[in-house]
């Protein structure tokens, strides 16, 4: 099976560059049928917190999304924004799309709480409740993927709680910047380590008017293997894994059976938070 991870400059808040760029990249990538491909957090406007700019009110995110699907006859993980009940503010949210259609849509649970009031995510998107897995489908091979956002890299409960759900692969696109890049990677492979599983990060380039961003996308095998990695490019990267491998590992180093539930943990009073100009 096959994954294609996009990694691009997004465009601020122009939707139709960005679908231009993600056509021309895969055109080049070439996904055949039953391939898998990952797009970043927001993909086709930014990390952007202007709900009327950035919300798919039409659905034209969605239908360039299923084009791309249709042409191939892939799954694909992207993202988008679209509005709450309280039109004032959204949700931040990775639909997956085969030729079918929308067939699952994540909403990210840990929107950004950090920086001042009324300049964080939290200020605009509703977090997501539901950690889901769908199914990555491939000649007759099925995987099992749980999807996540960004920010949701620093809690291995989600991850954990995908892992009981039967994940066999994370997926997870971001929008992460220079600023603690060093963590994205150590932590997209402490993931994949603890839960013996694959685990996809694709990020993007660039910069928008707040943040820089270099990249990083890498996939990473059930024992913490690197199986490839773009550096600050626009480029995909296409890997080739094998299902079988999870289960390999799992039956052969079965950490997993060894977890030990029902630990205290400390109370979030008990935590000392950081004040707003603190470095982060």
């Amino acid at each position: 099976m096959r994954a294609h991870l996009v990694q691009f400059d997004i465009l601020w808040q122009n939707k139709h560059a960005n679908f231009d760029r993600v056509a021309n990249l895969l055109s080049d990538a070439r996904p055949e049928a039953g391939d898998f491909v990952l797009l970043p957090e927001m993909f086709d406007t930014g990390f952007s917190f202007a709900v009327s700019a950035t919300a798919d009110e039409n659905g034209e995110t969605i239908d360039f999304v299923r084009s791309i699907a249709l042409k191939y006859d892939i799954t694909i993980q992207a993202g988008r924004t679209v509005r709450s009940e309280d039109v004032s503010r959204a949700r931040n949210e990775a639909p997956i799309v085969t030729r079918d259609g929308v067939v699952a849509t994540y909403t990210k649970i840990h929107p950004f709480s950090h920086g001042f009031p009324g300049q964080r995510e939290v200020d605009t998107f509703d977090s997501g409740a539901e950690v889901i897995t769908y199914a990555w489908r491939c000649d007759g091979v099925s995987m099992r993927v749980c999807p996540a956002i960004c920010y949701d890299l620093r809690f291995a409960e989600l991850f954990r709680r995908g892992l009981d759900m039967g994940a066999e692969v994370f997926a997870l696109g971001a929008n992460w910047p220079v600023a603690r890049q060093e963590h994205w990677r150590a932590l997209l492979i402490a993931r994949a380590i603890e839960n013996q599983a694959f685990v996809f990060g694709v990020n993007r380039i660039g910069r928008d008017p707040s943040l820089e961003y270099v990249g990083g996308t890498i996939a990473v095998g059930p024992r913490g293997e690197v199986l490839g990695e773009l550096k600050d490019e626009e480029a995909v990267l296409t890997v080739e894994i094998d299902p079988r491998d999870v289960t390999r590992w799992r039956e052969k180093f079965h950490a997993w059976e060894d977890r030990r539930l029902g630990l205290d943990v400390p109370k979030r009073s008990a935590i000392v938070p950081a004040a707003p100009s603190d470095p982060l």
